[in-house]
């Protein structure tokens, strides 16, 4: 099976205790990231600390490294809501397991109990969760600790993605770059149902999940050999 993994080198590793074996995989970053000085994320913290958040939201594994900086603006007893699993095991192997986690910022607007709430955000982030807040009355801020910055393919990249059995999207930023070279019978690989939600307007075959049940399904679904379960 020909695999193309569009995040970022070094971050693709994982995949491979999951991913149906032989498998041949192909790093095609379309994304790289850049992470906000840890400095301004804790100072503006403590701007917006002048009262305490009672519910932190923390909608990506990249923004939980930035949870120490603003600890400070956060209620004793704050609830911490983590959008996706790979989020909350992010913030557990930081130190702060959370109190919940849901698929979407749109669930997490909808359940809250409590604000005001701050939320650690990509720069690029939709309003789904601010809007959602609003909606309900409940007070929050964002702090945005990382953007994403598109990195378009080059042809042996758009090459690899063209011929790909399966291509691993991350998240929605990697799929508008990566997309217009996806062929219509490759599967995409999807972490979680934002993503998909992205994907899905434009592509049939969308696959959710980063796990061995994942990999075994993919295998189904491409013909190949089962997983290796060892």
């Amino acid at each position: 099976m020909r695999v193309v993994a569009t995040r970022e080198r070094g971050r693709n590793d994982a995949l491979r205790d999951w991913l149906p074996t032989p498998v041949d995989l192909i790093e095609v970053p379309v994304t790289a990231t850049r992470y906000r000085d840890a400095s301004e994320v804790a100072e503006e913290a403590r701007v917006l600390g002048d009262r305490y958040a009672r519910t932190l939201v923390v909608t990506s594994a990249r923004a939980a490294r930035y949870v120490e900086q603003v600890a400070g603006a956060l209620a004793e007893r704050a609830v911490v809501w983590a959008i996706g699993a790979a989020t909350g095991e992010a913030l557990t192997r930081a130190g702060w397991p959370p109190t919940a986690t849901a698929p979407r910022a749109r669930e997490i607007a909808e359940q809250v109990a409590e604000g005001p709430v701050l939320a650690l955000v990509a720069r690029e982030a939709r309003d789904e969760l601010g809007d959602g807040l609003t909606r309900r009355g409940i007070a929050w801020r964002a702090l945005w600790c990382y953007e994403t910055v598109e990195q378009p393919p080059d042809a042996d990249g758009r090459r690899a993605l063209a011929s790909a059995d399966a291509v691993v999207i991350g998240a929605p930023s990697a799929w508008r770059v990566a997309g217009p070279h996806v062929p219509p019978s490759a599967w995409v690989v999807v972490p979680g149902l934002t993503t998909a939600d992205a994907v899905r307007p434009e592509h049939a075959r969308v696959l959710v999940g980063w796990d061995r049940a994942t990999g075994a399904r993919l295998a189904e679904l491409t013909g190949s050999p089962e997983a290796d379960p060892a």
